[in-house]
């Protein structure tokens, strides 16, 4: 019989139980077995553990069970000398055990052998937490003291099964039937959208080159289709796509769409409705950019589209002009585009499937709209829509930290870590957050718990500590301190890098200014409020080695206990044995687990010696490989920093990281590659990848448009005097409230525009610098809303999953949604100070 886990694989130190039965036992009872004089009457078992939780018991030694003695009073016999809790919690690499008992002896035949792996307690207790698992025992000891006797008195004669079986039994059938529900569902879904998807062709968009002037306008006719709502119109050439259209300031180009409205009942005449639209040119700009607007098809007449030039001076300018026809209208695919996040997240909240897979069927369901309203794209063109140099530069740290990982240097910081803090926990905490806060603040928060994370897994492995509740503490930080210069977070980065917004003056230095010391409040805030969040919890959650093992033996004689089929009356007495013996452990287990919570304690009072222990444990391994690795990973961040100031750098921070990358393959001499591409977190550059396509196709469906024009129309409704103090609340709460359902980088794109436009409305004459300074607050630190707000989250998520530590989306959301609450309310009550009441608008 095979005893897997609940993932269903085996332990790579598994042992092989032979069981031969050479004799036909007698049955003395409903609960107890008779014996019979065996023909070889000894236990032979032989393995090699290096690790055992016994080591008074030397590897290899020898027990024989009595004759005349049951296999209960067998099995209950005292547990620091009993060789199944050896072979259980040993890892050895083939270990075999062979054994003739007179339980299982038949005299008229030899039913062979049967091979039971069993399992190492590292494989059992890893992803389970002993909070929750102490209240499940608890509860299964009540309930089986209250149904006393259920597993013992079931008749051989008859061979009844517990009640607590039939539950079991009847919990996993109600498991089996909502797995198959659940993928049926999913299939369902997944072909209909392939269907839909593949039903409409690729209409593709047929561009038309313009040679517009002051002099000259350019005008064309447009038949509307009977199935269509709205005309999208795309222009591409050099354009300024970060700022509004100012007529009679700067050069632009305007954009009428008219079409004539039928008459109705009560109208004799035709009446023609025009939409502008202005476009500002930038002729010095060497790229071209591409810029889209979406207007209402009234009926089946005519659509006159009419372009023309305002220039400084009597040139022309080359523009290509395509159209297409979409069958929605903007509330209609701003729902389907709502109702697909809203999808994801319920995939990736209840863990219904993995959240890359949830990335892929969303990405897929918004493909599908895009196509149904007319408007897919290519292969290409969805290609186009992946961030790669966010992927290289994932990529590129992975393959860095893969080798570094290698010297033995995370260990050795972990050590140096405890060292500091002498032995205090939450000091620890606290300089590891501030650590990382700091050093996001200068480098990007993805390569910062690239290089954090397996630090602290390894220094919470050393001390016995849950390395889930460090690392989401840490990320935290990580957010916080990216939002406080211009360059430690991707929406800081592209707010300051828009042209319109630096010929206001908004530059480095005076958006770092403004940013950090709002920054510093909100972590003065934030460190009493982590400590708060986790007063209750315990950090050291993991039990010690005699609860593990006492978890891990329930578990293998549960197992064994399910597996033994009630063929024979002897089969079904050994099976009632073994459920005697898992509630007499179980029982055990409460008692323990009772004592083991009023004793845990949260200090470390040995830490002097656990220092010099650890010192000699955890070492430099490698220190060539070490100096090659600082080398060049110093190398790599000095690129960094000098691709954000210095403008002669043509290297994006992906091309830096990839460089790296392959240098340090080079110095480090790697002939077996695989085991470092086995490092890379595959499963998070697929989740960022299907991400990408994800956010840009709903931003195809409007949904972040609709999102800035609805924040507009609510700003302007405030009354004058109290306007921009209604701004600043609005435009932080709601790109944080954002920012943690969707990537905060195509949200800040989309949203610069739009205040831009609101600071320039004649009848708003809001100042746009603080405007400005509130998104970038609630892009910052709204990432620390969810699991999936920002890149980091996700990379710190994979990287603690690979390790065996992944945390959930409930995890991160108890204690990531309450800081973003407090730390967006204390940098929106730092504007309205700094902005409302100081004026400090400059």
């Amino acid at each position: 019989m095979h005893l897997e886990n609940k993932d269903g694989r085996l332990a790579s130190g598994a042992l092989e139980v032979e069981l031969h039965q050479t004799s036909a036992p007698t049955c003395a009872g409903p609960g107890r077995l008779g014996t019979a004089r065996p023909t070889t009457g000894n236990y032979q078992h032989s393995w090699t553990d290096s690790s055992s939780s016994y080591p008074s018991q030397a590897a290899g030694q020898s027990r024989w069970a009595p004759e005349h003695q049951d296999l209960d009073s067998f099995l209950t016999e005292g547990r620091s000398a009993s060789p199944f809790l050896q072979f259980f919690s040993s890892s050895s690499k083939d270990p075999c055990i062979t054994e003739n008992t007179p339980l299982l002896h038949n005299s008229s035949q030899d039913r062979g052998s049967r091979c039971m792996p069993a399992y190492s307690s590292e494989f059992i207790t890893t992803d389970e937490s002993w909070e929750n698992s102490s209240v499940e025992w608890e509860r299964r000891y009540l309930l089986s003291r209250d149904a006393a006797g259920l597993s013992t008195s079931a008749s051989s004669e008859k061979g009844e099964l517990p009640d607590s079986t039939h539950l079991r039994v009847h919990m996993s059938t109600l498991r089996r039937c909502l797995q198959w529900v659940k993928v049926t569902g999913l299939f369902v879904f997944v072909v209909v959208c392939s269907i839909l998807f593949s039903l409409y062709p690729d209409q593709g968009k047929f561009w038309q080159l313009l040679a517009v002037s002051p002099l000259e306008s350019y005008s064309v006719n447009l038949s509307s289709r009977a199935d269509s709502m709205l005309l999208q119109v795309d222009l591409a050439g050099a354009l300024e796509t970060g700022g509004p259209g100012r007529s009679g300031r700067e050069e632009h180009v305007l954009v009428e769409v008219t079409q004539t409205d039928a008459p109705g009942s009560r109208r004799r005449r035709q009446q023609q409705v025009t939409h502008n639209w202005t476009v500002v040119l930038n002729p010095r700009r060497s790229e071209h950019s591409v810029v889209s607007r979406t207007f209402e098809i009234l009926n089946r007449e005519t659509v006159s589209i009419s372009i023309r030039a305002s220039l400084q001076q009597t040139q022309v300018v080359p523009l290509l002009l395509a159209h297409q026809y979409l069958r929605a209208s903007i509330e209609a695919q701003v729902t389907i585009a709502a109702a697909i996040l809203a999808g994801v997240y319920v995939l990736i909240i209840f863990e219904i499937v993995h959240r890359t897979l949830a990335a892929m069927l969303g990405a897929l369901a918004a493909l599908a709209a895009l196509a149904v309203i007319g408007d897919r794209p290519s292969l290409t063109h969805v290609v186009e829509w992946i961030d790669f140099e966010t992927l290289a530069l994932l990529f590129g740290m992975m393959i860095l930290v893969a080798i570094f990982s290698e010297t033995g240097f995370f260990d050795f910081c972990a050590v140096k870590a405890y060292r500091l803090s002498r032995g205090r926990v939450w000091t620890m905490i606290i300089m590891l957050c501030l650590i990382a806060a700091i050093l996001s603040a200068f480098l990007d928060n993805v390569t910062t718990m690239l290089l954090f994370t397996p630090v602290t897994i390894r220094l919470c492995e050393v001390l016995n500590l849950d390395p889930r509740q460090v690392l989401i503490a840490e990320v935290i930080f990580t957010n916080i301190g990216g939002a406080a210069t211009a360059i430690g977070d991707p929406p800081n980065v592209i707010i300051v890098s828009n042209q319109e917004l630096r010929k206001m003056g908004l530059d480095f230095a005076r958006f770092t200014a403004h940013m950090f010391v709002g920054i510093c409040l909100v972590l003065l805030v934030s460190f009493p409020l982590l400590r708060l969040l986790y007063w209750n919890k315990k950090l050291y959650n993991k039990e010690p080695s005699e609860i593990v093992e006492l978890k891990h033996e329930i578990h293998v004689w549960r197992l064994t206990a399910q597996r033994i089929s009630p063929a024979s009356r002897e089969e079904t007495a050994v099976r009632g044995l073994l459920l005697r013996k898992v509630l007499a452990l179980e029982h055990l287990l409460a008692r323990r687990l009772h004592t083991f919570n009023r004793q845990i304690s949260q200090e470390d009072k040995n830490w002097e010696t656990n220092i010099q222990e650890l010192q000699k444990k955890h070492r430099i391994s490698d220190r060539i490989l070490l100096v090659k690795c600082l080398m060049v990973l110093g190398f790599v961040i000095f690129m960094f920093f000098l691709n954000s100031f210095v403008p002669g750098i043509h290297l994006d921070l992906g091309w830096i990281a990839i460089l790296g990358a392959i240098w340090l393959l080079i110095l480090a001499d790697i002939h077996d590659f695989e085991i470092i591409l086995h490092r890379v977190e595959w499963a998070t550059l697929l989740f960022f990848a299907a991400l990408f396509v994800l956010m840009e196709a709903l931003a195809h469906l409007h949904l972040i448009e609709y999102v800035g024009e609805q924040t507009a129309l609510l700003i302007k409704m405030v009354p004058e005097d109290r306007r921009l103090a209604a701004a600043i609340v609005l435009v932080v709460w709601v790109s944080a409230l954002a920012s943690s359902l969707i990537d905060n980088i195509p949200f800040t794109a989309t949203m610069i525009p739009v205040l831009l436009n609101l600071s320039q409305d004649p009848e708003v004459s809001l100042p746009a610098p603080p405007l400005l300074y509130a998104l970038a607050f609630g892009a910052c630190l709204g990432g620390n809303g969810t699991l999936i707000g920002a890149s980091a989250n996700v990379v710190c998520a994979g990287i603690a999953e690979q390790h065996g530590y992944g945390f959930s989306f409930m995890e991160f959301f108890r204690l990531g949604f309450p800081m973003m609450v407090v730390s967006c309310t204390v940098g929106m009550c730092y504007l309205l100070v700094a902005h409302v009441v100081v004026g400090w608008n400059e």
